[in-house]
């Protein structure tokens, strides 16, 4: 399995107790989804490297608490902490309109409603209470909130977020 193919699930952030129990960080919008799950993929060294999940118990806070197969004594789970956690893309279920994955969208072509192209995506800035979408138009950053009603249209095929900037923002950013 190769990182290109799959998506970051979270991060495995320590032991817990002395039998290799783990506490995974899940980087996902509702960690309930992943409460069925049976295996993850651990970043060890630049390889990508199958675990299977014993059990799994989802907290509230994005955390779970996690056995793994063949991990027994907090030796062995010091080992992974720390560690990336990926599964692969096909698990996602594809999106239409204007949703999108976070992680599809980086070289995006940003397209205002009213300043036309203003850039290509760097990434979206995972904030809690305010997301956003974070552009680059030939090295100055654009930072645009992303409220319900931002993006108006997501287009796969020409690799395009359609926008529509809260008034004076662009401005602010481009002068224009």
């Amino acid at each position: 399995m190769l990182k290109k193919d799959c998506y970051l699930l979270g991060t495995i952030t320590k032991t817990r107790g002395f039998k290799g129990d783990l506490v995974f960080f899940l980087d996902v919008t509702n960690p309930f989804e992943y409460e069925r799950l049976e295996s993850v993929f651990v970043d060890l060294n630049g390889m990508l490297t199958p675990f299977f999940i014993e059990q799994i118990k989802i907290q509230n806070n994005n955390r779970a608490y996690v056995k793994l197969e063949q991990v027994n004594t907090e030796e062995e789970a010091l080992r992974l902490t720390g560690k990336s956690m990926y599964l692969p893309l096909i698990n996602l279920p594809k999106l239409s309109g204007t949703r999108f994955y976070d992680h599809e969208i980086p070289g995006f072509t940003v397209v205002d409603e009213e300043h036309g192209d203003i850039g290509l995506v760097v990434q979206v800035v995972d904030l809690t209470n305010n997301p956003l979408l974070q552009i680059d138009k030939n090295g100055t950053e654009v930072l645009i909130p992303l409220r319900d009603g931002t993006v108006t249209k997501v287009d796969r095929d020409k690799k395009e977020l359609h926008v529509q900037a809260p008034p004076g923002l662009i401005e602010l950013y481009l002068g224009a």
